[in-house]
């Protein structure tokens, strides 16, 4: 998946399983964004199912929403995605909107400028990194069809689908180095439906990297 003439490595935020961004929020990390390690279960659990992953999805393309219109966008009912708002609430990723403190109906956003990182595999207990994995097993799945639409769609996309391969000689500290440095791009053009100019798309961008055994 490369561009003609390419060499740059191919942004893939990590499927998010690794230290590194946890981000389906999908917001990425923004300037000054608030750094918090995802540590607990409960936090992590709040992330692996695959409703919270449509409904964070949901906010970040579509943003704020409450849970009628969540439930319509969705197919789903009000109860069930007040449920599930709940639990991204206390795992800390979605909030309530300010501007609309007298709203019928709370209207919920996904936080802004998190860049949460997810502990090493030897510093989660066993109960942790079972969830870790259910929640890389369900990413992994859309990961796989993006490459492929990827694959299938990059010639007609006129231009929005970008992407390049690469491989380099690098340390454990350099891959670190090289992993920040992405998340410092990713903050420099971190931006939410909101704030976005009328010829702005809602943009999925990946990066992985792992050694050649």
């Amino acid at each position: 998946m490369s561009d003609a003439g390419a060499s740059r490595p191919e942004p893939e935020p990590e499927p998010d399983g690794g230290p590194g961004p946890e981000s389906d929020g999908e917001s990425g990390p923004e300037s000054g964004a608030e750094r918090r390690t995802v540590a607990d279960p409960a936090a992590l659990k709040a992330l692996a199912h695959p409703l919270r992953l449509k409904i964070l999805r949901h906010l970040a393309v579509s943003g704020p929403a409450t849970s009628t219109t969540l439930a319509a966008a969705l197919g789903e009912n009000t109860g069930t995605l007040s449920y599930h708002l709940r639990r991204l609430e206390r795992g800390g990723f979605i909030e309530d909107v300010p501007e609309r403190p007298n709203s019928r109906e709370r209207w919920w956003r996904g936080v802004r400028g998190l860049d949460v990182r997810r502990p090493a595999q030897d510093e989660m207990t066993d109960g942790e990194r079972a969830v870790a994995g259910a929640l890389d097993r369900m990413r992994l799945d859309e990961d796989v069809e993006l490459a492929r639409r990827f694959a299938e769609g990059q010639a007609e996309s006129e231009g929005w689908m970008r992407g390049s391969r690469s491989l380099s000689h690098l340390t454990k500290d350099e891959v670190t180095a090289f992993h920040d440095a992405y998340l410092d791009l990713l903050a420099r053009f971190a931006r939410g439906p909101e704030g976005a100019p009328p010829d702005a798309k809602p943009v999925l961008l990946r990066w992985f990297a792992l050694p050649v055994e």
